[in-house]
C-alpha cells in the first residue's frame, strides 16, 4: 500500500454506527435499500418488520418514506448484514435466484429445514451474521 493511501486512511474518521450524526446521514439509504431488498426477497410486512427490528406500522411508515427517526445501532447491524446477503446473493447467483433464496426452505445445518429469513428471524442479528458469512463463503469471500 501506497504511503499517500496510508496516510489517507489514518486521516480519515472510522465509520461506526455509534455516532448519531453518522446514523442520521446513513438512515435514508440504508433505509431505501432494505425497502428494494424486502420487495425484491418477497417476505411479508411482518417479516420484514422482525428483520429490521422495528414494529410492522414503522415498516408500513418506512415504505412510505413518512418515518423520520435514524435507525439505531442495533438497528444499523441489521441492516448492514442484510445489505451485505443481498450483495453476496448477487453475486453468486443470478437475480431471480438470487432472490428466491433467502425465502428457499434449506435443509443445511445452519438452517435446519427453515428458510434463510426464518433462520434470521428466529436467531436475530448472530444469525443474520452468519448467514452473511455463509452466503460470503459460499462465493469464496472468505
Amino acid at each position: 500500500m501506497s504511503d499517500a493511501l496510508v496516510a489517507e486512511r489514518e486521516a480519515a474518521p472510522r465509520q461506526t454506527f455509534a455516532g448519531e450524526a453518522d446514523r442520521r446521514r446513513l438512515t435514508p439509504p440504508a433505509l431505501k435499500a432494505l425497502v428494494r431488498l424486502t420487495a425484491a426477497w418477497h417476505v411479508t410486512k411482518e417479516q420484514a418488520a422482525t428483520l429490521v427490528g422495528v414494529s410492522p406500522s414503522t415498516w408500513d411508515r418506512i415504505r412510505q418514506d413518512r418515518w423520520q427517526q435514524t435507525l439505531t445501532q442495533d438497528q444499523f447491524m441489521r441492516a448492514s448484514a442484510l445489505i451485505g446477503i443481498y450483495k453476496a446473493l448477487h453475486l453468486l447467483f443470478a437475480d431471480d435466484l438470487a432472490d428466491q433464496w433467502p425465502t428457499l426452505r434449506n435443509q443445511g445445518p445452519l438452517f435446519e429445514n427453515l428458510t434463510p429469513v426464518e433462520s434470521m428471524i428466529e436467531g436475530g442479528i448472530p444469525q443474520m451474521l452468519e448467514v452473511r458469512a455463509h452466503v460470503d463463503a459460499l462465493r469464496g469471500g472468505l
